[in-house]
């Protein structure tokens, strides 16, 4: 994560002095975790149980109070209020970027904060989503207009699947992870620059909505949609057709990926960027500064070869996730009755998305704590930086106290061990559906538990390295 706050930095801010106990015991312990979980699973969870979701509608008052135009209305002018501001205190507020209202907003409380509110809560991005709600709010101004709603003079090609979120996505995290980099005395990415990406990226989506449709592009193409949009799979709640209603944790993610180019990469990219973000400050520093002092040898500019050698390194990051996963699944394919390493390469995607969350938590957690007070008492008083108190607390600080060393480091062991067991499960269960006999599943499921071991240890390796 940027340097939004110099000792904030990447959510991280205890020595490994302070530790409970050694970081390989705890290595050790998770393994063991998740061991004990590969048995039991093997044992006890012998049918399918999340092939379905069950999903079963509340009561229409509720739903009416949830999803009702008024609230849609309601929702999507916050969404755009929220973009207006960030476009806004970026151009005009102080280039300090610890600040500055856009900064610490986009990329904690909407990058982080949208996550969690979309595990708990289904997809409330799409009701505050600001595009949707000016994509729409044009349409209805065609449709009045014309008489006759807009029909797109584009059909959305489904052979590229979710890649142009993917590209978004990578983007976004190159953004923050590459361009901003502080090792050259930057303090992180110019609030400027976020507003004029956010202009940028606003252009971009609109154009695509008129030219392939609002929803169409809402459900493969649109970056932040159909991210957010991955992480509410593992919501108890979903609207369908205008209807809130209930389902069973986690059984909507086993749908998620099948028959959707770019499902394997969109998860990958987002275990890799926090990878990245770890291992940049840790197991990849010095050879990221060795190729750094080899390129402005060469001639290059020092921000053009930091940022070189930075963007390498992003990119080996990416291929070594990919490589642990799909080594996991050529190993299941090694099994007699499996399908096609590709398809059965989909059909584990989803697997991945606990190890997400898992990875974000224990990354990001302290990180998120202590900035979300800075968002809500000095920068929404002062947003643009300039000494204004609009609601009398531009005074108040960061309680750095308020999480201990030992705090921090339990609740990141227990998210990666909580991650890791919940797509061990979903794996498991998939694996029953994929070969019908629960000896192959579970022999099957040999390869995906040295996955979740390898992302369990890197995991816990990254962690122990930035708190060194």
């Amino acid at each position: 994560m940027i340097s939004l706050f110099l000792p904030l930095a990447h959510g991280l801010l205890i020595g490994r002095q302070d530790l409970p106990i050694p970081a390989w015991l705890f290595a050790w312990g998770a393994s063991l975790v998740l061991i004990v979980s590969f048995v039991a699973l093997s044992f006890a969870w012998r049918d399918s149980k999340l092939s379905e979701d069950h999903w079963r509608p509340v009561s229409e008052g509720l739903s009416r109070l949830v999803t009702g135009r008024a609230v849609q209305f309601v929702c999507g002018a916050i969404g755009v209020l929220l973009l207006g501001t960030v476009v806004y205190t970026g151009l005009d507020g102080t280039d300090e970027p610890s600040l500055n209202f856009a900064v610490t907003f986009v990329f904690v409380t909407f990058w982080l904060g949208v996550v969690v509110l979309s595990i708990l809560l289904g997809d409330v991005f799409r009701a505050f989503n600001p595009w949707r709600a000016i994509a729409r709010t044009a349409g209805a101004g065609f449709r009045l207009i014309a008489g006759q709603p807009h029909s797109p003079p584009l059909r959305y090609p489904e052979q590229i699947g979710r890649w142009p979120a993917v590209a978004g996505i990578v983007g976004f995290a190159w953004l923050e992870l590459v361009y901003g980099v502080s090792g050259l005395g930057s303090l992180g990415v110019r609030p400027s620059t976020v507003a004029l990406a956010t202009l940028a990226y606003t252009a971009y989506t609109l154009t695509a909505m008129a030219l392939f449709g609002v929803e169409a592009w809402l459900a493969r193409g649109e970056a932040f949609s159909v991210y957010f949009g991955m992480f509410s799979q593992l919501a108890p709640l979903e609207a369908r057709d205008g209807r809130l209603g209930v389902r069973r944790p986690l059984a909507a993610a086993t749908h998620w990926a099948r028959r959707v180019p770019g499902s394997i990469a969109l998860v990958i990219t987002t275990i890799a960027a926090t990878t990245f973000d770890g291992a940049q400050e840790g197991l990849w520093q010095e050879p990221i500064g060795d190729l750094f002092d080899g390129l402005k040898d060469l001639g290059l500019e020092p921000i053009t070869a930091f940022r070189t050698s930075e963007s390498i390194f992003f990119a080996l990051t990416f291929a070594g996730v990919a490589a642990i996963y799909w080594v996991g699944v050529r190993g299941m394919r090694t099994l007699r009755g499996s399908p096609p390493l590709r398809m059965l390469g989909r059909a584990f995607a989803h697997t991945l998305i606990p190890i997400g969350v898992a990875y974000l938590v224990a990354h990001y957690f302290s990180l998120v704590v202590f900035a979300e007070q800075a968002q809500f008492t000095y920068l929404l008083s002062d947003p643009l930086g300039n000494g204004s108190d609009l609601f009398g607390t531009a005074s108040s600080g960061i309680d750095y106290g308020l999480l201990s060393a030992n705090t921090i480091w339990y609740v990141q062991v227990a998210a990666l061990v909580t991650g890791h067991v919940t797509g061990l499960t979903l794996a498991h269960d998939r694996a029953l559906t994929v070969y019908g006999d629960v000896d192959q599943a579970s022999k099957s499921q040999r390869w995906m538990l040295l996955v979740m071991v390898a992302f369990t240890c890197l995991g816990l390796f990254l962690l122990s390295q930035a708190n060194a």
